[in-house]
Order: C-alpha cells, then sequence, then structure tokens
C-alpha cells in the first residue's frame, strides 16, 4: 500500500485524497498548538513558501496525544495557524499516531527509521516524514530537528520534482 492510499480528512471533515500530493515531495507532521515546538509552524510555512512551486508541501496532521497540546477544534485548529503563523499548508483532521488508534498512514510511516536506525512509535508533536514524490524514499527527522535546518533541507532539495 503506497501513503497516498490512506483515507484522510481535511481539517473540519472536508474531502481530502494524498493522492492530490503525489507528483509532489511532502512533508508530513503531526503538529500541536499549546507545544513547546509549536514555533517551529513558522518554519514549516517558509519552506511551503520556499519550495511550493518546485514541487513542495508541508501536511499537517494535528495530533492531541502528547500533553493534550492539541485540544481545539478544527475551527480552533484553523484559526490558530491561519491568524499566528500564516499557515497556508493543507491541514487534516486530528489523528492518533501511536498506540491502538494509530492512523493507517502513521501507522506506515512509523515503520520507517531515522537517522540512527530507530523505527517505531512517534517520539513527540513535530515529528517530521520527508516523502519523495511517488511515493519513497522517506526519510524520518524527530521532533527536535528544525524545519529549516541544513539537514531538513537539503535532504528537500534532493528529492524536489522542478528545477
Amino acid at each position: 500500500m503506497s501513503i497516498y492510499d490512506h483515507p484522510v480528512s481535511a481539517l473540519g471533515g472536508g474531502p481530502a485524497d494524498l493522492h492530490d500530493f503525489a507528483d509532489r515531495a511532502v512533508l508530513v507532521v503531526n503538529v500541536a498548538s499549546k507545544c513547546g515546538l509549536t514555533p517551529q509552524y513558522a518554519g514549516l510555512e517558509r519552506l511551503q513558501e520556499r519550495f511550493r512551486d518546485r514541487g513542495f508541501t508541508v501536511l499537517g496532521f494535528p495530533c492531541n496525544q502528547f500533553g493534550g497540546q492539541e485540544p481545539g477544534t478544527a475551527a480552533e485548529i484553523e484559526t490558530f495557524c491561519s491568524a499566528t503563523y500564516g499557515v497556508t499548508f493543507p491541514m487534516f483532521d486530528k489523528v492518533e499516531v501511536n498506540g491502538a488508534e494509530r492512523d493507517p498512514l502513521y501507522a506506515e510511516l512509523t515503520a520507517v527509521p531515522d537517522a540512527d536506525g530507530e523505527a517505531g512509535d512517534i517520539q513527540w508533536n513535530f515529528e517530521k516524514f520527508l516523502v519523495a514524490p511517488g511515493g519513497g524514499p522517506i526519510i524520518r527527522f524527530r521532533p527536535g530537528t528544525e524545519p529549516e535546518s541544513d539537514e531538513v533541507v537539503t535532504a528537500i532539495e534532493g528529492i524536489l520534482p522542478l528545477a
């Protein structure tokens, strides 16, 4: 199964299809509004702006599993992201990223090892998965890795479909 085959819903429950992003490099991120790492939204949005025209997009998946740091409704999340960080990248409905109710997309993503060779559960909010156009390879970045770090930017530039 491809990552694009997993069912998702747009933030607020509207229709969404990951196949819409199959020709793009995507950075899949579990996000939260009340986390110490929430300022990473700014870096994610700058990546979106910087690389959007070269076939890249960030995909945000709110998650409330870590310290209850995403308690808001879809409307509250959307307002917060837009008003506070000017988020323009696609956001999806809240998901579980760990445990028995883990979303199928994250079941697939968590099988990918990080740079240290460790796969498994998401450690915290803002864990990132860079997916090459067509669905692979996938590169995993742990939550402490800043979106605009050299490591992430170099990886994005290496898989962009457009010059």
